[in-house]
């Protein structure tokens, strides 16, 4: 396949919270942690298990955003907590650009992204990802699940450790473009799905496994886009290798 020619998205717009330098140590051995959230999520289900899981989702209309807040969901990229990567000394944002980008140069700290490529699943699009005031928003990490839907499907319930928890697990956030996370906001699948087809089974599947892991619920035209995105998966899994 040809390579995609490399985009530099820029925006004027200065994030605190993305830009500040981190003062890290290097990433120590990764932890995690069963009690990290209600109920424990399987690391890579079939797209047949995945739609079971589905299935047991509680379905119920999303409720308001009555009370919702980012801080009810902890500090932003916040290292505590109890999922994978807590505990490393380096913001979440940092983990997951370490995670999601290639040919990646980090600060003397070990830990801030001063440059990488993100072969963006959800768009397919080639990003060179330049660590800046006018750059850095180019690539962005998104909540597979929202914290507002989350917020909406039942997060309110959670307590503040596993809310903290959610809005830093590894196993819900992706790093892509600013485009498309702007896109997205805080919709669910029946209203935005990744503008690459390809990756409809993966981010399914990973929204599934997440509200299976938080306990939250789906709503009914929700859980009807999830599975229809869920029969898109190739017989032998869910779709992560091609997602990529």
């Amino acid at each position: 396949m040809a390579r995609r020619p490399l985009l530099v998205l820029g925006t004027g717009l200065v994030l605190a919270s993305v830009l500040a330098a981190s003062a890290c140590d290097p990433p120590t051995t990764l932890s995690t942690n069963a009690d990290a959230a209600p109920t424990p999520a399987a690391a890579a289900p079939g797209a047949s298990a995945v739609t079971a899981e589905l299935n047991a989702l509680p379905v119920r209309a999303h409720s308001s955003l009555t009370g919702y807040s980012r801080e009810a969901f902890g500090p932003a990229w916040s290292d505590e907590g109890s999922v994978e990567l807590a505990h490393n000394h380096c913001p979440t944002r940092q983990d997951i650009l370490s995670r999601d980008l290639t040919d990646v140069v980090r600060a003397p700290d070990g830990c801030t992204i001063i440059s990488g490529v993100l072969n963006d699943r959800y768009t397919g699009e080639t990003i060179a990802f330049q660590r800046g005031p006018t750059t850095s928003l180019a690539v962005q990490i998104d909540h597979l699940v929202p914290l507002g839907l989350a917020w909406q499907s039942g997060a309110r319930d959670l307590t503040a450790a596993q809310r903290l928890n959610f809005a830093n697990d590894p196993s819900n956030l992706a790093a892509t473009s600013g485009r498309a996370n702007a896109s997205k906001g805080a919709k669910d699948a029946s209203q935005w799905l990744p503008p690459r087809s390809n990756a409809h089974c993966w981010y399914a599947s990973a929204q599934v496994r997440v509200k299976t892991k938080y306990r939250l619920s789906v709503s009914p035209a929700e859980k009807k886009a999830l599975g229809q995105a869920l029969a898109s998966c190739p017989a032998s899994g869910t779709g992560t290798k091609g997602a990529r």
